[in-house]
């Protein structure tokens, strides 16, 4: 199979990594996201299936689990489920493009496992919990038991940030996608 490299952004939720991906997808043609796979429904008529996510059903899900289709997968929220298919990173490398991953800590952490060197993990953290909460709640997507639960999250993901190769902190989102590209540029000119 041919091979490319893998650059990964994990945070917690409303980190901005979404934002920073798109950016580095913009200015670099050679990179290609990665979409993975949920259970969870489409929420609204702009998300499109095989765009944004893989939409399939919870029994679908579980199918190719048990057939191995997965690099790896989480159950993030209770009942939802997220993973990226091995299939998925084949088709792109096969183009000929480096990988970009938008997922949660865990993921992304068995991501970094999976590539080993052929990966750049870096995890996305905003300057303390209450900007994580302003943000979160500017989204208009939450109910308070939600935003309480993602901020609980949030808390327990930022133990986590020392097993990235980097942290990059969003505290100006400009500033944060000049050196996520500074971070990618560097990881591939490495061999």
């Amino acid at each position: 199979m041919t091979t490319g490299k893998a650059i990964i952004l994990s945070a917690p939720s409303g980190s901005g990594k979404t934002s920073i991906v798109l950016r580095l997808l913009k200015s670099n043609p050679e990179l290609a996201f990665s979409v993975s796979a949920t259970t969870r429904p489409i929420r609204s008529e702009k998300e499109k299936d095989g765009v944004d996510y893989y939409f399939l059903t919870r029994e679908a899900f579980d199918q190719k689990v048990l057939q191995q289709e997965f690099i790896e997968w989480e159950e993030v929220y209770q009942g939802t489920c997220y993973g990226t298919l091995r299939t998925e990173i084949e088709r792109l490398w096969k183009a000929g493009k480096n990988v970009i991953f938008d997922v949660d800590v865990k993921g992304g952490l068995s991501l970094k496992k999976y590539f080993g060197d052929q990966a750049l993990s870096v995890f996305v953290s905003v300057p303390s919990l209450d900007i994580l909460r302003e943000r979160l709640k500017s989204r208009g997507t939450e109910s308070e038991d939600s935003l309480e639960k993602r901020i609980g999250k949030a808390q327990f993901e930022l133990g986590f940030k020392n097993q990235f190769d980097v942290e990059l902190i969003n505290d100006d989102l400009e500033l944060a996608c000049q050196k996520a590209q500074e971070l990618y540029d560097d990881f591939k000119k490495k061999p």
